[in-house]
């Protein structure tokens, strides 16, 4: 089994449950693992996972403000498994750089993991 890292992504968007957020967004950075399967040796783009067409369904979700992290790892997780049926699991990583909570001090994120049988 091969895993496929997109680590490390930064994004600015307008995810959250506060008015504000909406208005004046923020920060995330997201992780995405995906593990699949190959049916032979990878020889060529076309027998592995690509991580070029992954990052733009990332891309694409993260542009389209919703209230919940959570909703937001699902809808990722959901939208890169119906590029490849040889996915058999997908982690998702999403941390919000500047939550707004009054005094606090780091990061909140949620991690999402889904297993495709």
């Amino acid at each position: 089994m091969f895993t496929i890292h997109l680590n490390n992504m930064h994004f600015f968007a307008y995810h959250g449950l506060h008015d504000e957020e909406s208005v004046t967004g923020n920060s995330f950075v997201v992780d995405v693992n995906i593990k699949f399967m190959p049916a032979e040796k990878i020889r060529s783009i076309q027998q592995t996972i690509n991580y070029a067409e992954a990052y733009t369904i990332i891309k694409k979700i993260m542009n389209k403000p919703v209230s919940l992290l959570e909703t937001l790892a699902e809808c990722i997780a959901e939208e890169i498994y119906t590029m490849d049926n040889r996915i058999r699991e997908i982690n998702v990583q999403i941390n919000k750089l500047n939550p707004p909570i009054e005094n606090f001090s780091g990061h909140v994120g949620v991690t999402f993991n889904k297993v495709f049988e």
